[in-house]
């Protein structure tokens, strides 16, 4: 895998273990000479993830939407970032550009990537793997929540397993590499709804 995906807050949320894992991240990530793709903000989770990742001599590719440039404050030390034009295609460039995608403690904007990219996993649009990563069991009723939909038959037991969890950075990115590929890797770049 040459870079990974990484979704996450601008906030750096109150306990300091969310900010703790981020960083761990990003070091595992560069340590293992695997790039970052992130949402391009210097602020909150993505600005730790993405400093401690630059910080250990990793790559770090940020994707930003214009109208967001300023708000979520673009990160300008990065190896490259890529400014375009919408919320879709920013997941279309993150998609395109990482072989696999982690969510680490965030909001609306963290759960919704992470969820589209799931989905798209389950439409078999993609067969990279995706993983939470459960920090301090922030993800804890959202697993929770999808046992409840496989109970109810709304999801697929073999679906639900397309999200690999773990607390601990090293062991969700080991889960991730050790992930099998079902046939030939492909992707959609356009938004597929």
């Amino acid at each position: 895998m040459q870079r990974l995906c990484v979704f996450c807050g601008s906030s750096s949320g109150h306990d300091p273990a969310y900010a703790s894992a981020a960083a761990q991240l990003g070091r595992v990530l560069a340590g293992r000479g695997i790039g970052l793709v992130y949402g391009g903000g210097r602020v909150g989770l993505m600005g730790i993830v993405a400093d401690a990742a630059l910080a250990a001599g990793g790559e770090v590719i940020g994707v930003i939407p214009q109208a967001l440039l300023e708000r979520e404050l673009g990160h300008r030390g990065l190896t490259e970032l890529r400014v375009v034009d919408s919320m879709h295609a920013r997941k279309a460039l993150m998609g395109e550009l990482a072989g696999g995608f982690i969510a680490l403690p965030g909001g609306y904007g963290t759960l919704e990537e992470f969820c589209e990219i799931v989905t798209w996993a389950q439409l078999q649009l993609h067969h990279k793997p995706c993983g939470l990563l459960n920090v301090e069991g922030f993800y804890d009723k959202l697993l929770e929540f999808l046992g409840r939909a496989v109970a109810e038959q709304f999801l697929k037991a073999s679906n639900s397993k397309l999200i690999r969890c773990s607390a601990d950075p090293e062991e969700l990115l080991d889960m991730i590499l050790a992930a099998p590929v079902a046939g030939e890797e492909k992707w959609v770049s356009r938004d597929p709804r």
